[in-house]
């Protein structure tokens, strides 16, 4: 109906003698002068102008916006915008992630090596896509990177590589660059020696360094940064290379504060490591000297794997277990950390966790952050710990099938006496079903 109406109307404003039919040659010629108004006024932007546009625009996007016109082509070449870049590499054959065409590629060594300040380098699980990546990082010999990432997006690929090639690869980097000051190359193949030429050529700039899940590091390659690099702010490793002679070394009078430690403690053979210990002179010597430091442990354990562990006075700030943890261990949690922000507990098992929960309150003053996935608290005793807490608690994530309903409180009551003493209101997390 409504398309033979507009027929209708069509025909008549087209019968009508009172309308006078335009020239078709009128709104030719108008159209072209309008469409030239618009390329002339794009194509007159301001080099700055169109510069904010290209750094919105993904590189394949950004090289057909070159193509319009000169200006256009000249700021795709400006060197500012190529002091950023994340080379994505991906083997379509396994990955439905895009990858950066090699001919961009080899146009931004050949043309913006020079230029490139702030690099990543984002690839699949396959060990080609790492190759590819130390394959470029060795052309970059005239550059002067200032930050550097390595990151897989799925299994750490890079230790799937020849060790000797990413290292020779990173070692390009390490001593032309000059003033790294950042630099993340977690579930990689470095090692101590190249760490010590990355020290070697980069002591005064380096203030970031992460580098966990590196098995070809030791102790002593860490200490040879931390010697050096005194000016380092923040630092990610595994616990078996974190040594009282380190964290003396974070605390010497020549070395900057230190704001973030992560320490990841990982089991390789469950069952079979014995964890070493750090004394709590050394730990009070790092908050001596940084005592606004942030302190970030994940661990990844089995029960029996934990008894080395809050024994004495931790001072950690930021908590995460992703496997099993015992009672016992949440229980020297709330007497040995006073400095705790923020727990996440992902399994525990059957056993309700009341006594532990409400020690972590009493004595955790600072404590305002908590998560619980696949463990048990009764309402009581989850409803007494937030009433500890208080508002102080930002950040409250717990899944509903942790809370026991008791003779006191059911389910159905609970956000209510919570959502009282948070001031504000407040549900348990509930699982999708989808």
């Amino acid at each position: 109906m409504k398309r033979n109406n507009l027929s209708i109307v069509n025909k008549t404003v087209q019968s009508s003698p009172a309308v006078k039919q335009p020239k078709l040659g009128f709104y030719t010629s108008l159209n072209q002068t309008y469409m030239y108004t618009i390329c002339l006024d794009w194509g007159s932007l301001p080099h700055h102008v169109v510069l904010q546009i290209f750094q919105y625009l993904p590189l394949i996007d950004r090289a057909h916006a070159s193509s319009v016109c000169r200006r256009w082509n000249e700021v795709f070449h400006i060197p500012d915008l190529w002091r950023k870049f994340e080379f994505e590499l991906n083997q379509s054959a396994t990955s439905y992630f895009k990858s950066t065409h090699p001919d961009l590629i080899q146009q931004i060594i050949k043309k913006h090596a020079a230029h490139l300040q702030y690099v990543s380098f984002k690839v699949d699980s396959s060990t080609e896509s790492a190759e590819a990546a130390w394959d470029i990082l060795s052309q970059l010999v005239n550059c002067s990177i200032q930050t550097l990432g390595l990151i897989s997006t799925a299994k750490p690929s890079f230790m799937n590589a020849s060790k000797s090639y990413f290292v020779s690869a990173l070692i390009v980097v390490f001593v032309n660059s000059k003033s790294l000051s950042s630099i993340k190359i977690e579930d990689t193949p470095v090692d101590d020696p190249s760490l010590k030429i990355l020290v070697a050529n980069n002591s005064d700039t380096l203030r970031l360094l992460k580098m966990s899940s590196c098995p070809h590091v030791s102790s002593d390659g860490i200490l040879c940064v931390a010697d050096h690099c005194r000016g380092l702010r923040e630092l990610a490793l595994n616990y078996y290379i974190l040594s009282d002679e380190l964290l003396l070394a974070l605390s010497s009078e020549t070395h900057v504060n230190l704001e973030h430690l992560r320490i990841d403690v990982v089991s390789e053979n469950p069952g079979q490591n014995e964890f070493h210990s750090i004394k709590k002179h050394s730990w009070d010597a790092l908050i001596k000297h940084s005592p606004g430091v942030n302190v970030v442990m994940y661990f990844f354990l089995y029960e029996e794997e934990f008894k080395t562990f809050f024994k004495e006075e931790t001072p950690v700030t930021h908590l995460y277990f992703g496997c099993s943890v015992s009672k016992p261990i949440l229980g020297r949690i709330g007497l040995n950390c006073p400095r705790l922000i923020e727990l996440v507990v992902c399994a525990n098992g059957l056993q309700p966790l009341d006594n532990e929960l409400i020690c972590i309150a009493q004595h955790c003053k600072n404590l305002t952050a908590l998560g619980l996935s696949e463990c048990e608290v009764s309402c009581s005793a989850f409803i007494e710990f937030v009433r500890l807490c208080g508002r102080r608690l930002t950040q409250l994530s717990i899944m509903e099938e942790v809370l026991i309903p008791d003779d006191n409180y059911s389910l159905d009551e609970i956000h209510t006496q919570v959502s009282k003493y948070l001031g504000r209101v407040w549900f348990p997390d509930v699982m999708p079903i989808w």
